[in-house]
């Protein structure tokens, strides 16, 4: 994704909003139908009525798209933007986006089990939030730190992935193999503040008009039972102070 910081300049934001506006209206259709539905998983996790909450970490290339889609999922509680995969003192924005980190941008999905299944975040994450056939990288950015990746937090979890991967694979869902690697053991660290909601903040800023937009069309199109219109947002559970 474009390197972003803080702080946008005035013009730059003027000429996104102009380039948006001029050609969303035909990416968005063609894009919308993109979309590559994956049957269910045919193992999943049970629901336990003494649960109420599950975390899953995903990391399935830039965390602006992958948290937007997310936060649009029924059940869904929480949905940080950050890093797996490597070390605490490298998870920082311009450490990872130097490819020697061995992190990941990640997504914190937390989620209620008693109202969606971890199969079924799976089933999301395959189907509209990713290309699982891209080897470390998702349309134009490029590195292992667009990787597609899961990092099970339990190992039922670990179970539950490496199933719907063969499954998936067996049943040919996808042209090509799928390329998602399962990294259990891993630690999530939350990314910097201006990247946490930043699709719903910059709905017209290029880049995501072209490329994450129309997951969020995707899942409303192919998950109707699951889709919420209103996000649920890190700003919104930001304590007061």
């Amino acid at each position: 994704m474009p390197r972003a910081s803080p702080f946008f300049r005035p013009a730059l934001i003027f000429t996104a909003l102009l380039l948006a506006s001029s050609f969303a209206l035909r990416v968005l259709p063609l894009a919308a139908e993109s979309a590559h539905s994956v049957p269910p998983p045919a193992l999943d996790t049970h629901a336990n009525p003494q649960a109420t909450s599950e975390v899953a970490i995903l990391a399935g290339g830039c965390f602006w798209g992958v948290q937007g889609v997310f936060q649009h999922v029924q059940g869904v509680t929480s949905a940080v933007s950050g890093y797996a995969g490597g070390a605490a003192d490298t998870a920082h924005y311009e450490m990872v986006s130097s490819n020697t980190t061995g992190h990941a941008e990640s997504l914190r999905v937390t989620f209620d089990p008693r109202r969606i299944s971890y199969g079924r975040i799976l089933q999301i994450y395959f189907s509209v939030a990713h290309d699982p056939t891209e080897l470390n990288r998702q349309g134009p950015d490029v590195g292992t730190q667009y990787r597609s990746a899961i990092f099970p937090t339990n190992p039922q979890q670990t179970r539950v992935a490496e199933a719907y991967i063969t499954q998936l694979n067996q049943a040919h869902a996808f042209d090509v193999a799928i390329v998602t690697k399962i990294e259990p053991g891993r630690d999530f660290y939350p990314a910097e503040d201006y990247h946490q909601d930043f699709l719903t903040r910059n709905s017209r800023y290029p880049y995501i008009v072209s490329n994450d937009l129309p997951k969020i069309e995707n899942l409303k199109r192919l998950f109707p039972d699951l889709y919420r219109a209103t996000p649920v947002l890190v700003a919104a559970a930001a304590p007061r102070s």
